[in-house]
């Protein structure tokens, strides 16, 4: 009795038989390699038609070329490197690399090509192995993957059974492709909303503003330090809260990846910092780049933290300026590693509404602040929601895959053989 009830309503009392896929009578399919191809060939050679390789950035494709290897409908799979086992459904005309395998099935009336997709999409990596070093999928390996063709004594409803696994599975990739788009205009919308309208409300009329600095506007700035890496005494069972720059990202920071202990503290320049300062990363790649702290912190030695006057600014009104300038203050750094220091963040200059007039100031600025910051938190919460949506979509795709393709295999079957 099949425990998999999906299944045995797809099949309808039918019964699956597992096959090779490319040894012995019963074989499904053929399976040829790539061929070497240079950089200086695709150069001298460019043409219309695509050469995939084992990469998997842009669907595989390495260039284009003049001529071409295939034509029609075939599997491609990536046969070594980190990619190895990765499968393609390819069309039309094109060539591939030695690092691809090319699958063509023997008999279409027999086999789907995207049913086999996605069972080799399940199954493939499976049969991957270390060879000195490095992950390989040879077609001798590939050949021995059995694969089940439900009904095979009827060959029509055989395919039937097929293309209605097929169909089922490519619905969730469907969905998930279309969530995935909308998700993601939505951000660029909101995005670019949030940019308008935080250009919009930090540029001042003249007389409206005072041009201060950003050390005008503090009590305190704040540096970093960071305890040797790898020492135990610093780091093992840290419950201190360390934010390296990395993690500077444009947004509140209420964790920290890593931890320090105590003796951090007494030993390094690493220091505490008071909960809602600005802190600004200044060295590498992330240098500019801003965020606010939500809880009390310390930090590496690449990070300017500000601690904000509440009685001259607001310390959200500064981040968004400071986040406004990124480029402007990014631009600004020094030496081979163009980093910013204390003293060109502190003398940054930030305009101050009705400066005269604290209490209005104040006023203007929380208005600013409040319209900013729903923008920030619409933007926020599409960012953190589509990596979800979208591994929602793919754990749903996967538990349909293996309801729909984990067929029994009848003990008194021998496998591969018609």
């Amino acid at each position: 009795m099949m425990e998999n009830p999906f299944l045995e309503k797809l099949l309808d009392g039918a019964q699956a038989q597992w096959f090779s896929l490319a040894e012995g009578e019963g074989k499904l399919a053929e399976l040829k390699r790539g061929r070497a191809m240079t950089k200086g060939y695709l150069v001298e050679n460019a043409g219309d038609y695509p050469v995939y390789s084992s990469q998997t950035a842009n669907n595989g494709q390495l260039g284009k070329i003049s001529t071409f290897d295939f034509e029609g409908e075939y599997i491609t799979w990536t046969t070594s490197g980190a990619n190895a086992g990765t499968v393609f459904h390819r069309s039309g005309k094109f060539s591939t690399t030695k690092d691809c395998g090319i699958i063509e099935i023997c008999d279409l009336k027999r086999l789907n090509y995207r049913y086999l997709y996605h069972w080799l999409s399940f199954n493939a990596k499976k049969y991957v192995y270390s060879g000195m070093g490095i992950p390989k999928l040879t077609m001798s390996n590939l050949a021995k993957v059995q694969v089940p063709i439900p009904c095979p004594d009827n060959p029509e409803k055989s395919l039937a059974i097929q293309a209605e696994i097929v169909r089922i599975l490519e619905t969730f990739t469907e969905l998930a492709t279309e969530l995935a788009t909308e998700l993601t205009a939505e951000l660029a919308a909101r995005k670019k909303q949030y940019n308008y309208y935080r250009d919009l409300l930090l540029t001042f009329e003249e007389g409206d503003v005072e041009q201060n600095t950003l050390g005008d506007v503090s009590i305190k700035s704040y540096s970093g330090g960071m305890p040797k890496a790898g020492d135990p005494k610093y780091y093992q069972d840290g419950h201190i809260p360390w934010l390296r720059s990395g993690e500077v990202n444009f947004s509140d920071i209420a964790e920290t990846e890593m931890k320090i202990t105590d003796k951090a503290i007494a030993d390094t320049a690493a220091k505490w910092i008071p909960k809602n300062c600005v802190i600004i990363a200044i060295s590498g790649a992330t240098a500019g780049r801003s965020a606010i702290n939500k809880i009390p912190l310390t930090t590496n030695q690449h990070c300017c933290c500000l601690e904000i006057d509440p009685q001259k600014a607001s310390y959200r009104y500064v981040y968004h300026w400071v986040h406004l300038n990124h480029e402007k203050l990014k631009s600004l750094g020094q030496g081979a590693r163009n980093d910013l220091n204390s003293g060109l963040i502190k003398n940054f200059k930030i305009p101050i509404p009705f400066a005269n007039d604290p209490e209005k100031s104040l006023a203007e600025q929380a208005r600013i602040v409040g319209i900013l910051d729903t923008f920030d938190t619409i933007t926020h919460s599409i960012c953190d929601g589509l990596p979800r949506e979208i591994e929602l979509r793919q754990k749903q795709y996967a538990y349909y895959r293996d309801l729909l393709l984990s067929f029994p295999k009848p003990a008194t079957q021998k496998e591969g053989v018609a």
